[in-house]
Order: structure tokens, then C-alpha cells, then sequence
């Protein structure tokens, strides 16, 4: 049987890559659509070296650098790209991927990371943080938005199974679609990191300096709290008007190789993590160094920390994104840490491996081929 996997566009190697990555390893001959391919030749190994066909975006003034620009144009994008030929479509989507059009003899299960963010329930803080919630730009970004949302709902009826990347967004896939789905947590680099029970009397917090990450929080809260010691790991456009607001006992690091970020993540006394994720992958890495997490308490963190009412915790929850909410949740943290085990935080951290993904997305897979084909004779494209 013929596959064909389907991403929305390829231009670094980030969370969506990840999960791309694993997929292709369970089915290597799979062939790849994407709205473009910006992947530079020497860092393919994630996508085995494929070709990769591209829409009409791929050759669009400054696609490289501006492809979101071109967020209009990208529902019909992703219709060009023809699938016909496949027997199984899986589209791995957080935008416009899961609209490729598939029919009635083909199986299309699409991996939910998010339905358009900045185009439902984010819309606002969208258009806000983007300088869009007003004058005639702003009315032409939410007529866009407008028409992205008919033609997102209208297309959800092209696909057979959803999968999401969390319970939280499969309650926002049911909310936008009206549709079931079946939560695989994405892949985590867990082997990557290894667990270190000693730790140091200071905090570490890494995202990049955007936004929606709340590090301007996590920096205002610890500035006012001059017996803790916070150090900022990563860059953004914000990186000024947050360094702006950090007390000498935070020290902003800004961008670090891989290593250096394990180290202050394995002799860290906690990980401190303020935003809403689909999912939230630091937080489990943290936790693979057996480091306890101080999380906002909605989203995706609540599927991946282990709280302090639960057997075997791994961190605690803050319930508002405010500066004395959070201070409130270091206190609470600091006095309960004697009950948190590194052991435990790595053990949970486990639980999201590589490995684990590969297995439960080839059952599923190979569990709706023989729902829908009705054999167990089929050979799919490993």
C-alpha cells in the first residue's frame, strides 16, 4: 500500500519535525508533501534525504523568509498537491495540512498538533500581540482569519481519524470540528538527557523570547524574589524588553548549544515553565534530568507534570499567569520539595519516549488499514 505524509512546511527542525521524524521512521518508503522546503541540504537526515514536492508557494517572492505572509493563499496550496495515487494519507497538521483532498477509497488520519491557533480561540491575542486588532490591516487580517475558519471547519470532513497531540487539544479538536480523537503524545528526546539526583539551590527556565511563552513573567516574579537565583536560557524578539526587566538575581544566558542547556537542566532544584502548550516539551525534558517542574497550570502541562495531590509528583501548578501567582507556587514548591524524587520525575518523563510514539502510531495506523480494507494481508509501505 502507498503512503503519503503530509506537513504543513519544512523549514527548521523543531516539535512538528520531531513527530514528522518518528513517522518516517516507522514508514521509511512514505513519500512527502509539503507547502515548501527550505531544509538545508546538510541537515535532512530527519526526512531520510527525501525529495519532497512542494506547492506553488515554494517558488513565491521570500517563501524562505516570508512564507507566512502567504497565509492567505495557503488552503489553496495545499489542494494542489495531488494524493490521488495513495492508498493511506496521514497529514501532520497545525495549520492547512490536514485540507489536502483525499476521496472516498483512500484512509486520511491527520495528526492534530493544534487546529489554527491564530485563527479560533487565540485569534485575539493574535491580531493583538501582531499590532492587528485594528485600522484597515486589521480588518483585512480578520477577513482572512474569517474565511481560514469556514474553510478549516469545511475540510475536517475530509479526514477519517484525527489524532491529537494531547487530551487538552483533542477537547479544541471537538470544540472547532465536532470531531472524536485519539491522543498520542508527540515524541521526546528523553535518551538525550540523562538523570542527575544532586541538584544546585538555583532555577531554569528555557523558550524562546516570544509572547505567548510568558517569560517576561517567570523573570518579573524571580526580579522579586532576590533570595532565588534564575537563569534564562534562549533568545527572540523579546530578549531586550525582557533583560529590561530582570533584578541581578536573574541572568539571561540568551541562545546555548545543547549541552550547556542539559547541564543547567540536570543541576537545576526546578524548571519553571509560565505558558498555555498543546503540549510542552521542556517540561518532560526537564524531567528526564529528574528535575521538578513549576508549570502553569492549563494546557498540556497538566498531561505531562505530575502534581503535588498525585501519586509520585513531579512538580506543581501556579493557576494564574501572574507575577504573585507564580511566586506563590515557588513557596508552595520549596516547601514540598523533599517529597519530589528525581527517580520519579525521570520515570514520568519515560513515558513520552520516541520509542513509545513509534509503537502506538504503527497499531493505530495498522488497526484503521484493517477496519477499513477488512484483512490482515495487506502489506503497508514500511
Amino acid at each position: 500500500m502507498k503512503i503519503a505524509i503530509v506537513i504543513d512546511w519544512l523549514v527548521t527542525y523543531a516539535g512538528a519535525e520531531k513527530v514528522l521524524e518518528q513517522m518516517l521512521k516507522v514508514y521509511p518508503n512514505a513519500d512527502l508533501f509539503s507547502l515548501i522546503d527550505f531544509i538545508p541540504e546538510n541537515q535532512r537526515e530527519f526526512i531520510l534525504n527525501k525529495q519532497v514536492t512542494t506547492s506553488f508557494i515554494q517558488k513565491l517572492p521570500f517563501a524562505k523568509k516570508k512564507y507566512r505572509s502567504y497565509l492567505s493563499l495557503m488552503p489553496l496550496a495545499i489542494e494542489q498537491l495531488d494524493v490521488s495515487k495513495y492508498d493511506i494519507v496521514i497529514s501532520s497538521s497545525h495549520c492547512v495540512a490536514k485540507g489536502i483532498i483525499n476521496g472516498p477509497d483512500q484512509l486520511h488520519i491527520s495528526y492534530v498538533h493544534s487546529p489554527i491557533r491564530y485563527a479560533w480561540d487565540l485569534q485575539h491575542q493574535y491580531l493583538r500581540e501582531s499590532g492587528l486588532n485594528k485600522g484597515i490591516k486589521g480588518l483585512i487580517a480578520k477577513r482572512i482569519l474569517h474565511k481560514m475558519r469556514l474553510w478549516d471547519y469545511r475540510t475536517s470532513n475530509g479526514v477519517d481519524y484525527f489524532l491529537s497531540n494531547s487530551d487538552y487539544i483533542g477537547r479544541r479538536i471537538w470544540k472547532v470540528y465536532r470531531r472524536e480523537s485519539n491522543t498520542i503524545y508527540p515524541p521526546v528526546s528523553v535518551n538525550d538527557f540523562e538523570l542527575q539526583i544532586q541538584k544546585e539551590n538555583f532555577y531554569v527556565t528555557a523558550s524562546r523570547l516570544v509572547p505567548y511563552k510568558k517569560m517576561d513573567l517567570i523573570v518579573e516574579a524571580f526580579s522579586a524574589m532576590s533570595d532565588k537565583t534564575l537563569y534564562v536560557i534562549g533568545t527572540g524578539p523579546d530578549f531586550n524588553k525582557i533583560k529590561s526587566k530582570a533584578a541581578s538575581n536573574v541572568k539571561l544566558l540568551g541562545y546555548q548549544e545543547f549541552s550547556v542547556l542539559k547541564d543547567y537542566m540536570q543541576r537545576a532544584k526546578g524548571f519553571v515553565f509560565a505558558a498555555e502548550e498543546d503540549f510542552g516539551i521542556t517540561p518532560v525534558e526537564a524531567q528526564a534530568c529528574g528535575t521538578p517542574v513549576i508549570a502553569y497550570g492549563k494546557g498540556g502541562a497538566l498531561e505531562t507534570v505530575r502534581g503535588l495531590d498525585q501519586e509520585r509528583p513531579t512538580g506543581t501548578f501556579f493557576k494564574e499567569q501572574t507575577v504573585d501567582s507564580l511566586k506563590a507556587a515557588v513557596r508552595v514548591f520549596e516547601e514540598n520539595y523533599q517529597h519530589i524524587n528525581p527517580n520519579n520525575c525521570r520515570d514520568n518523563a519515560l513515558t513520552f519516549s520516541e520509542e513509545r510514539f513509534r509503537n502506538e502510531f504503527r497499531d493505530y495506523v495498522e488497526n484503521k488499514v484493517r477496519e477499513k480494507w477488512g484483512t490482515e494481508n495487506l502489506m503497508l509501505n514500511h
